[in-house]
C-alpha cells in the first residue's frame, strides 16, 4: 500500500513540495504519495485529525500554521524544541512527533550550495514569525551574529530574547538600521508573497553581501532593492526548500536524496 504524506500552509497552490517530493520517491524507489492540502484558517487542527484518520504518515507544514503544528506535538526533536516551531510531523504509534527542517535547510543551502560560510558573519534575519523561529537556531549553530529586525518591534524583542541564550543577538525596528551593514540579509518575512518591501534602509549591504528571500519562483521586490543596493550576491528560497524537504524525507523514509540533480530539474522549469 502507497504511504500518504501532504503538505499543509494557507494558501498552498503555489507550493513546489509535492513536486519534489515525487522526484525524491522517484530517485530513491520509495512506494508513497504527497500531495498540498490547504487548511483553512482556524482549522489545522482538525485537518490534521482528518490526515491522521485517512492514513496518512506524516506532513510538512508551511504559513501560517508553523506554531499550532508545535502545539499539537507529543513529542519534539531537539531543534523542534529550540524553534518553538515545527514544520514536518509524523505520525506513529497514535502520536504526533514534530520537527523542524527549516534551518538545517537554510543552512545547508547557504553554506553547501553558495558557497557562503556564516561563521563570524553579520547576519540580518528579518521577520519574526514561524520562519524566523525555524531558522535562528541553526544561524546560531554556524557560528553568525544575529539581529531581527520586525515591523513589530515587540515581536522582533521577543524572539531575540527567547534566543540570547544562544549566541549574539539583537533586536531592531527598521529604522534602527540606518548605518549598519551586514554580510548575509535574510529575508523571512511573507512580504515577498505580496510583492511588498520590507522598509530597509538603503546602504544595508556590505560590498560581498548575500541578499538571501525565502520565497522563491520570481525575482522578489527584496532582491531587486539588494540588487540595486551593490549586493554581490542573490538567492532566493528554492534550495532551502529542496534542502529542508530532504531532511523531512530522510526522517520519514530513513534515505537521503540527492537534492542537487532536483535542484538542477526545478530551475529549468518556468
Amino acid at each position: 500500500m502507497t504511504d500518504q504524506y501532504a503538505v499543509i500552509g494557507n494558501p498552498i497552490t503555489h507550493s513546489k513540495s509535492p513536486l519534489i517530493h515525487r522526484m525524491f520517491a522517484q530517485q530513491t524507489g520509495q512506494d508513497m504519495s504527497y500531495v498540498a492540502v490547504e487548511a483553512p484558517l482556524g482549522g489545522f487542527a482538525a485537518t490534521i485529525e482528518r490526515l491522521r484518520a485517512e492514513g496518512y504518515k506524516g506532513c510538512n507544514v508551511t504559513v501560517p500554521f508553523k506554531f499550532e503544528a508545535f502545539q499539537l506535538c507529543n513529542q519534539l526533536t531537539g531543534r523542534a524544541s529550540a524553534a518553538h516551531a515545527v514544520n514536518t510531523l509524523l505520525f506513529e504509534d497514535g502520536k504526533i512527533l514534530g520537527d523542524n527542517t527549516d534551518g538545517a535547510g537554510l543552512i545547508a543551502d547557504i553554506e553547501q550550495n553558495l558557497g557562503c560560510k556564516l561563521l563570524f558573519r553579520k547576519v540580518l534575519l528579518m521577520g519574526a514569525g514561524g520562519a524566523a523561529h525555524g531558522v535562528i537556531w541553526q544561524l546560531f549553530n554556524a557560528g553568525a551574529s544575529i539581529v531581527v529586525a520586525n515591523r513589530t518591534v515587540d515581536k522582533a524583542q521577543q524572539l531575540a530574547a527567547e534566543f540570547a541564550s544562544y549566541g549574539t543577538v539583537f533586536a531592531s525596528s527598521y529604522e534602527a538600521l540606518a548605518g549598519k551593514q551586514f554580510d548575509v540579509v535574510i529575508n523571512a518575512t511573507s512580504s515577498s508573497l505580496s510583492d511588498a518591501l520590507p522598509p530597509l534602509p538603503c546602504g544595508i549591504f556590505v560590498p560581498h553581501a548575500l541578499a538571501y528571500d525565502m520565497m522563491y519562483g520570481k525575482q522578489t521586490p527584496f532582491l531587486k532593492f539588494a540588487q540595486e543596493q551593490g549586493a554581490e550576491r542573490l538567492a532566493d528560497g528554492l534550495g532551502m526548500l529542496a534542502e529542508q524537504a530532504a531532511e523531512a524525507f530522510n526522517k520519514w523514509r530513513g534515505v537521503r536524496p540527492d537534492t542537487q540533480a532536483v535542484l538542477e530539474e526545478l530551475r529549468r522549469i518556468p
